[in-house]
């Protein structure tokens, strides 16, 4: 297998014979951490109505797409291979009915050795995929756009803070 990159350079995530491997963070320091991510679903100005109307056959869309992102949260370890498992102190989720669409925001905090970006990130793309399975008998053209971390605390790469949507 050809090394493209230079031999100083140590990728944490790749062990000595180039293959895929959990970052030990055994050594890292227990911090307050916390991230924050938000996603977009288009929908259709019928499936916004029946939304509003609280008319789906299959319940509250919003409170089901909610919940389902705070399960998702709990449970990232399982679904992205590389990823520890994280003691959740919160998990917030808050989805926004818009003209045209839902948007899903989701915070994360835990105190922990690594950070809680794929947490946030995970919660967000699962409360979506939600969104469209509940409203898909009456919306079959929804789109998921923009999932992406908005903001980060905590950790030796300390804060990060996102332009603002392009929404």
């Amino acid at each position: 297998m050809s090394n493209l990159r230079d031999e100083t350079t140590k990728l944490s995530h790749i062990d000595e014979g180039g293959g895929a491997r959990m970052v030990d963070v055994g050594a890292k320091p227990i911090t307050k951490r916390m991230a924050a991510a938000e996603g977009f679903v288009r929908i259709s100005a019928e499936l916004e109505q029946r939304i509003r109307e609280n008319s789906l056959a299959k319940g509250s869309l919003l409170d089901v797409a909610r919940l389902a992102g705070i399960l998702a949260a709990k449970r990232t370890d399982e679904l992205i291979p590389l990823c520890h498992t994280l003691p959740l102190d919160a998990v917030d989720i808050t989805l926004e009915l818009t003209s045209g669409g839902i948007r899903v925001c989701a915070t994360v905090r835990t105190e922990s050795r690594t950070g809680v970006e794929m947490e946030a990130l995970t919660a967000v793309a699962v409360a979506c995929l939600t969104v469209i399975d509940m409203g898909k008998s009456v919306d079959k053209s929804m789109v998921i756009e923009s999932i992406r971390v908005t903001e980060k605390h905590g950790g030796r790469h300390g804060s990060y803070i996102a332009p603002a949507s392009l929404e």
